[in-house]
């Protein structure tokens, strides 16, 4: 269990969503653009340049949220945390603070190359690019709104879900109204237009390939062939379950499994399907309380729960039993959860206006120790009995 106070950071702004910055493309990227602009000032100024190059590798987390379209005070924002994995904490103050105005970023997609964040706003989704800051040499990173208008998403009302697939050449939105739109990335060229996928489309994701895409309604779950833009299965919920989130996870390389986080009667459950029949092969109750935020790691090792309470599990997904647990993680309800890329880490955000870094602890060590100590105990009752027998003296 984690309970150490310099993993949690507050900022003000109550968060609603949580991504890990892919730092090395947006660097590869910002480095193309500086380079271009150096040569054309040398053009102009042939002066050799002398600025430093930065060599440790930088990890960051972008959340967004804020207080909404009121005279509250509380700033609607986008916030990049850098993360320090040598005291495993968040910086303590924000290295980007963009605020957005009136507008809620509601909810929002980070793009796995480097292309950018888009946010959805009460109306219209809006792309941020990343920027190289001025007058801070640890933390170079910024953020802009980007010039280009993603014009086949304005005016389309509020979008309860945004996800690429993992290559980031295709984006999926699901609407409050229940319409699914999948776009090709950059183009934005539509691939789907669906007015009524859902009642109301609660959750998105992709299979690992890109061949699949699931959205997720209260009380179905559809799966469609992104390449025919059909649907290949429909997931109805049992009698006491109210579809949250869905995740694709790949295990072992071979096996890719689809899970569902439900909230039931009795607290929350995650229900695990083949894809490749797209039937239920478990039904695993974790969590006491209703699940507020799900994510699953990218090596498919580890799912995590946020509740309603703010609570934090990290469970093991082979065995679905709880690896690790924070209680009251954050004072309000888990909204948002965001794996490291190499999956030792969780970032968490809340209401409350916080962010948690959470190591996830290798319990392989703990298990090792113990193996050691029942085989210390087997020998000394061996030595024990061959004492009786008078084997040796």
């Amino acid at each position: 269990m984690t309970d150490t106070s310099s993993d949690l950071q507050k900022y003000g702004v109550p968060f609603y969503g949580a991504g890990w910055v892919p730092y090395n493309h947006i660097k590869s990227k910002l480095a193309s653009q500086e380079k271009i602009e150096e040569d054309k000032k040398e053009e102009k100024d042939p002066t050799p340049s002398n600025d430093d190059e930065i060599t440790t590798p930088l990890n960051y987390v972008v959340l967004a949220g804020g207080g909404g379209e009121g005279r509250s005070g509380i700033p609607n924002a986008i916030v990049v945390s850098h993360v320090n994995f040598t005291s495993n904490s968040l910086s303590d103050q924000p290295v980007v603070k963009h605020e957005t105005g009136s507008d809620l970023p509601y909810r929002m997609t980070v793009h796995p190359h480097g292309d950018g964040i888009i946010c959805a706003f009460q109306q219209s989704c809006r792309l941020f690019e990343w920027k190289e800051s001025e007058g801070n040499e640890v933390h170079k990173l910024g953020v802009k709104v980007a010039e280009k208008v993603l014009i086949q998403l304005e005016d389309v009302g509020q979008q309860l879900a945004l996800t690429f697939n993992s290559e980031g050449s295709v984006l999926a939105v699901g609407g409050e109204d229940g319409s699914l739109r999948v776009l090709k990335w950059p183009s934005m060229k539509i691939v789907l237009n669906e007015a009524q996928a859902h009642s109301s489309v609660k959750n998105l994701d992709f299979s690992c390939d890109g061949k699949f895409l699931v959205s997720l309604g209260s009380g179905l779950c559809r799966i469609w062939d992104v390449t025919s833009s059909k649907v290949v299965a429909s997931l109805a919920k049992g009698n006491d379950e109210v579809f949250a989130f869905c995740r694709f996870a790949q295990i072992n390389d071979k096996n890719p499994h689809l899970y569902i986080a439900a909230v039931t009667d009795y607290g929350g459950s995650i229900l695990t399907y083949n894809t490749t029949t797209w039937k239920r092969i478990r039904t695993s109750r974790v969590v006491r309380e209703a699940i507020s935020a799900f994510n699953v790691s990218s090596d498919g090792k580890f799912l995590a729960v946020g509740t309603v309470g703010g609570d934090l599990f990290i469970i093991n997904s082979a065995n679905m039993r709880v690896q690790m647990m924070v209680k009251k993680a954050h004072l309000g309800l888990v909204t948002a959860l965001t794996f490291s890329p190499d999956s030792r880490a969780l970032v968490s955000a809340s209401l409350d206006s916080s962010a948690r870094l959470t190591l996830i602890k290798d319990k392989t060590s703990s298990g090792g120790m113990t193996w050691m100590i029942i085989l210390m105990v087997l020998l000394a009752i061996a030595v024990y009995f061959m004492k009786e027998k008078g084997i040796i003296p």
